[in-house]
């Protein structure tokens, strides 16, 4: 069910401040790509040639995202993810851990980096799938909270073989009914952002219009499970693992196409 702003996926909400830093050294580099800022990781072992779009949570450029983008990297992937935040991640403004600093006007940040992120996302895809794809790569994206959206945007065009998101914010029933290509949502059972119904209703759309989906679903996490859980937690560990995992098999079978 939509709220009265017609999102499924609502926006970014305070539980997007929340989260543990994870420890690990990244090994990519960061380059500029159409103007933005670039994490880049590429494979250490196995490459299988193809190259993965990462569109980051409100957190943009953090270890945890660059750990995780160097997880896709492992997999075979060369991964790419922009810094469409442009170096002013929602991370500077926490008090704590868990909490946003005084002051903070979340709201106008949204709409700030959003207005940006729409402009510079399909021409930083453009400008990556130029620089460094190949007549034989394929693509596939990936995104977590504010990343959704763009995900949909991209298997709304022809670029992506197959896409993923986790922990879903900023999206709309436009964002399922446009979906020419699979979507793979790995979801937390409790999320404030993607609650059941509207989980049960972006489901339902995908169903009722004979969309390509997989629905993973975990319970005893929350929304951020995929990127800042608490590692200390053998489930929480578990949970972000496994879905790491499921995106991956999820893009091998598709590229594999």
């Amino acid at each position: 069910m939509a709220d009265k702003e017609g999102y499924l996926a609502k926006p970014s909400a305070d539980c997007c401040l929340k989260g543990s830093l994870h420890q690990g050294e990244p090994r990519g580099r960061i380059e500029t790509v159409a103007g933005v800022e670039t994490y880049i990781s590429t494979p250490q072992g196995k490459n299988n040639g193809n190259i993965i779009l990462y569109f980051p949570d409100v957190w943009g450029f953090f270890n945890n995202g660059f750990l995780v983008m160097d997880g896709f990297a492992d997999a075979g992937y060369t991964t790419i993810g922009l810094d469409y935040f442009r170096g002013d991640p929602v991370w500077k403004y926490r008090k704590d851990k868990n909490d946003p600093a005084p002051g903070f006007d979340y709201e106008a940040w949204k709409r700030k980096h959003t207005a940006v992120a729409d402009e510079v996302t399909p021409k930083w895809v453009e400008a990556v799938k130029a620089q460094f794809g190949s007549p034989t790569t394929k693509y596939a994206c990936v995104g977590y909270c504010f990343g959704a959206p763009y995900v949909c945007n991209e298997l709304a065009r022809d670029i992506c073989a197959a896409g993923a998101f986790a922990h879903p914010a900023f999206l709309k029933e436009h964002h399922f009914r446009q979906l020419k290509k699979p979507l793979f949502l790995s979801c937390a059972e409790t999320d404030h952002t993607f609650g059941t119904e509207a989980r049960n209703t972006a489901v339902d759309i995908l169903r009722n219009e004979k969309k390509t989906y997989n629905l993973q679903l975990f319970s005893g996490v929350e929304h951020g499970f995929a990127l800042r859980c608490n590692l200390d937690s053998s489930y929480e560990r578990y949970a972000k693992e496994e879905s790491l995992r499921g995106i991956v098999q999820w893009f091998d079978l598709w590229l594999s196409q």
